[in-house]
């Protein structure tokens, strides 16, 4: 049973720093992308950030570059994000997700098999 499970969530203040961590279990996901999604109040479900197997390609959202940072442990099956300079609009759950391949678009929640439950993100003005 594959099972992603997501920490590190919890209240900031606007300017300070998150890492999430997700640590899969049940199955490597050799040639797959890992990413992070999220959603906000009230809003969809939107791709944040992915990462290739050897870590060497990454994807953001356009919201998100040049302050939060995508990285992989395939050792340890772990996939992290690196939130620095965290602003109110940041506030959402977020949502760890795999299985993307190179011939599918990242961007896209349908293309990733196996999700998360989620962990909370708040950033208070």
């Amino acid at each position: 049973q594959v099972q992603l499970v997501e920490s590190g969530g919890g209240l900031v203040q606007a300017g300070g720093s998150l890492r999430l961590s997700c640590a899969a279990s049940g199955r490597t996901f050799s040639n797959r992308f890992l990413g992070w999604f999220r959603q906000g109040p009230g809003k969809e479900r939107e791709f944040v950030a992915a990462v290739s197997w050897g870590g060497g390609t990454t994807y953001y959202a356009d919201s998100v570059k040049g302050r939060f940072t995508i990285s992989r442990d395939n050792a340890e099956n772990a996939v992290y994000l690196q939130m620095n300079s965290l602003k109110p609009e940041d506030t959402a759950v977020y949502y760890c997700a795999a299985g993307a391949t190179y011939y599918n678009s990242k961007y896209s929640s349908s293309n990733y098999d196996y999700w998360g439950q989620g962990t909370q993100v708040t950033v208070s003005s």
